[in-house]
């Protein structure tokens, strides 16, 4: 059941848009996934609780707080998902093409 909408799903490898969910102290992030091995996870993200803000700046013109290279050590990583268009509820991914009118390829292309 294909949905012209729909990106293909290539898992949870280099580059896919993720939510990082992490403990001590409990955040939630998402991003662009580098790399995930036994030391941790590698990603380009942002805190979860300003992708809204971010978004809207984006969409504004305005200067703005960008994604930012993080390391988290696998002790902090509690779960990786996937952000995918589930039905009719759109990802973040999706979420961001619609406010600020690029899609993540050609925002980081930039």
């Amino acid at each position: 059941m294909s949905d012209k909408h729909e990106a293909p799903n290539h898992g949870i490898t280099g580059g896919a848009p993720v939510v990082v969910y992490l403990h001590t102290p409990r955040e939630k992030l998402w991003g662009l996934i580098g790399e995930v091995n036994a030391a941790g996870v590698f990603m380009r993200g942002i805190d979860l609780n300003t992708f809204d803000d971010w978004t809207q700046m984006l969409a504004r013109g305005e200067r703005n707080i960008g994604l930012t290279h993080v390391f988290f050590p696998m002790w902090r990583v509690e779960r990786i998902t996937l952000d995918e268009r589930i039905d009719d509820i759109p990802s973040l991914a999706d979420k961001f093409h619609e406010r600020v009118g690029l899609t993540l390829e050609e925002y980081f292309a930039k």
